[in-house]
């Protein structure tokens, strides 16, 4: 899909979900709530959040062992800035290729090699998430038994594993039959004019290069404990924003939360997540938690307007250190798969021509 279509759907859901959220409010309450917050107390949710950018890119190094098990933290943490940066700045959910452009340009690992890493890290990140989702539902103190059960939960709920299912599946698929795999990715390409054929079956073989981790026990259990300490540690901050805003519904209520926006930013957006952010806390908070519109909403604009300023000028930095521009970042760079932006080959991690071939 075209950049611009996707920019179009993306401010079309944006635009959708502010106004659902915003249509039974006075705005002027909401920013009434705003300024009457704890400023000191968002403050610090603010940094506990832009601190969990590090805690990233600390696991990262587990995702991208099969790859290269020496990176950098400096290109690990630069890779993850920018890769957050471009998706709060540019359409299409940029970053998710921003972000192995810039580590290809700090390390010799390919694109697709780094990209791989990050599916893993995204299933991750939904097997915690989705725990957190259902823990809650189990606990006595839970206020809405049928919230995740009917109507708009009951959608959020049936796509939160869905996601969870589908991405398991391919890497299930791609980790245990790697032959298989490959060749019915090369079967279905044979329908595909050269060169381009080629270069999706060597995006494909970097993938894979990441995909090792699942048949690695010691690895994927790091990757999961790193992933359940993020998310954790992110929920830090969600109660401490909850806090300044005078909602203490409770540290459980705080992940149920961040599960439940973790998932709605899934859904295409405008850059940034505006709107489907601010959709997952109204449901969690008021539809859930009973917490009032407008206490939810100054918590939602503030919280994530708040978080978004220190991410996306320490992207925008490390952007400029590296030489690159904001089109570059947004337009994957112009670079051939599988060698960096230097001009440099990236190097496959050992075996996996064997498990490809």
């Amino acid at each position: 899909m075209k950049t611009w279509a996707k920019a179009i759907i993306g401010i079309t859901v944006t635009v959708f979900a502010l106004c659902w959220v915003l249509r039974d409010v006075d705005f002027t309450e909401v920013l009434s709530q705003i300024a009457q917050g704890n400023f000191l107390l968002l403050a610090a949710s603010v940094f506990v959040a832009t601190f969990g950018f590090f805690i990233r890119a600390l696991r990262w190094k587990v995702l991208l062992t099969p790859i290269k098990a020496d990176t950098r933290l400096r290109s690990r943490f630069a890779g993850v800035s920018i890769g957050f940066m471009a998706n709060n700045l540019l359409p299409g959910r940029a970053g998710e290729l921003a972000r192995p452009l810039a580590f290809s340009k700090m390390e010799p690992v390919s694109v697709t090699a780094a990209f791989g890493s990050l599916v893993v890290e995204r299933f991750m990140d939904g097997v915690v998430l989705l725990l957190f989702l259902v823990i809650p539902l189990l606990l006595p103190s839970f206020p809405a038994t049928d919230a995740l059960t009917t109507g708009y939960g009951l959608s959020l709920f049936n796509f939160a594993i869905a996601l969870v299912l589908g991405v398991l599946a391919v890497l299930v698929i791609m980790a245990a039959l790697p032959k298989v795999f490959m060749r019915i990715a090369e079967a279905v390409t044979s329908f595909v004019p050269q060169p381009t054929a080629g270069k999706i079956t060597s995006w494909l073989r970097g993938l894979l290069e990441s995909i090792t981790i699942m048949r690695e026990p010691k690895l994927l259990i790091a990757g999961f404990a790193w992933s359940l300490f993020f998310w954790t540690w992110h929920g830090l901050s969600f109660w401490l924003g909850m806090l300044a805003f005078g909602i203490d519904t409770g540290w459980v209520s705080a992940i149920f939360t961040e599960a439940v926006v973790g998932f709605a930013v899934a859904l295409p957006a405008a850059p940034g997540f505006f709107g489907t952010f601010h959709a997952g806390v109204s449901f969690a908070l008021t539809t859930v938690y009973g917490v009032p519109d407008p206490q939810a909403l100054a918590f939602a604009f503030a919280y994530h307007f708040g978080g978004w300023i220190p991410i996306t000028a320490i992207g925008l930095w490390y952007t400029w250190k590296l030489g690159l521009s904001l089109g570059e970042v947004g337009g994957g760079g112009g670079t051939e798969d599988g060698v960096s932006p230097q001009g440099d080959a990236a190097q496959p991690s050992v075996g996996v021509e064997e498990h490809t071939r």
